[in-house]
């Protein structure tokens, strides 16, 4: 589950990370904030700034007037029904800082550079050495010369080490305590009276782990959030049915897409990477898919059946991280048996099955049987994507 931007940064605000001054804003609400403000458009997307989301107005003429024309123009797909309004900061020097999982070496990272408000991936692909990165205990945290030592590995010296290591500790702590995928904060910057503050933040929780936090679970379902352009396919809606028809896990949860190679995909944020890894290998998805939460049988089985019944859909890749709270076994009997319903051969229709965990060696006997291919976990995801997109397109 994706948090907007405010509600992010109410929880950071409530573990003594600063935020800028804010009101949030719908219909013709009056401000109360000082001049120039900063008006934010609400939507669970990141880019805002570039697709004019983000502007800055001086005066309440121009902020009633902003701020209804963002609460009235579509921004990809998504209409905002709020606007975060902000004291614009005086800004000495920006930073970005991020946490999320390394799914390959299995530890929660820590990631900075000293140039923020940029975007990441370009800069990571352009100078990669301005890009710093650490691997932490999920059990111990990261712990504050941790910190220091990933800051000052990217040129950070003297007081500034000291503050910033110290709100880098914190959102590792966070991260960890809310169940984050990801926690990212771009900028981090350092105002000109020396106060260190979180301009924007993006967090994404980990949708298995929202029944330990109902207050963010309740926010899922809370009407007004937002508005999305987007109008649920029949496609979409039989999923739902097959998920909501069994409590058992999550199976169900389906974004339709105009390609050829059906997915089902978990493990929080490795479904994102799953999904852009067959992208990037020239693959097209034909849905987006995530499960977790050990599904039933049936109910995976009944997933495969349906997405292999979407036309020109031939073909349909397992790809999953680690698992320790599904059974692998439990996977590849459903995935078979959805198969075999769909009338195909499973040593043909299933592209690649990559699930590793618990009952690993039950569940790849199971595949063996019916010649299916499949990788453990020596095998990355990306491999794994690779590999599926090759033998479609054969």
């Amino acid at each position: 589950m994706r948090l907007l931007e405010f509600e992010a940064k109410e929880i950071l605000s409530r573990h003594k990370i600063t935020v800028p001054k804010s009101q949030l804003v719908s219909g013709s609400d009056k401000i109360d904030l000082k001049f120039p403000l900063v008006l934010k458009v609400q939507i669970p997307l990141g880019g805002r700034g570039k697709a004019g989301g983000i502007r800055v107005v001086h005066n309440e003429t121009q902020a009633g007037e902003m701020a209804e024309k963002l609460m009235t123009t579509p921004f990809r797909g998504y209409r905002a029904t709020r606007v975060l309004a902000e004291e614009q900061a005086h800004i000495s020097a920006e930073y970005y800082l991020a946490l999320t999982y390394d799914t390959v070496a299995k530890l929660p990272l820590a990631i900075f550079s000293a140039e923020g408000g940029v975007d990441i991936e370009e800069l990571a692909a352009r100078e990669p050495e301005k890009v710093c990165k650490r691997h932490f205990s999920a059990r111990e945290g990261l712990m504050q010369h941790q910190a220091r030592e990933l800051m000052a590995q990217a040129g950070i010296h003297g007081r500034p080490l000291v503050a910033l290591g110290s709100v880098l500790a914190n959102l590792a702590d966070i991260f960890l305590r809310y169940d984050c995928t990801i926690l990212e904060v771009n900028p981090l910057v350092v105002c000109s009276d020396g106060k260190v503050m979180a301009l924007d933040c993006h967090a994404d929780i980990e949708d298995d782990a929202l029944f330990r936090h109902p207050e963010i679970s309740a926010l899922e379902n809370e009407k007004g959030r937002f508005e999305s352009e987007k109008k649920t396919t029949e496609f979409e809606a039989r999923a739902a049915e097959i998920d909501s028809a069994d409590h058992r896990g999550v199976a169900g949860r389906v974004i339709e897409f105009p390609g050829n190679l059906g997915l089902i995909i978990g493990g929080g944020g490795a479904s994102l990477t799953a999904f852009d890894a067959v992208k990037q290998h020239g693959g097209e998805p034909a849905n987006y898919c995530e499960i977790g939460g050990n599904p039933s049988v049936s109910k995976v089985r009944h997933l495969t059946s349906h997405i292999l019944s979407k036309p020109g859909v031939e073909n349909v890749s397992v790809i999953m991280n680690v698992v320790s709270n599904t059974r692998v076994d439990l996977i590849a009997r459903g995935i078979v048996a959805g198969v075999l319903d769909a009338g195909k051969d499973p040593a043909k229709a299933i592209a690649v099955f990559r699930v590793p965990g618990a009952w690993e060696e039950e569940g790849f006997k199971i595949l063996k049987k019916y010649g299916v291919p499949y990788v453990d976990r020596t095998v990355s995801i990306d491999q794994a994507a690779k590999f599926a997109v090759e033998r479609t397109q054969r």
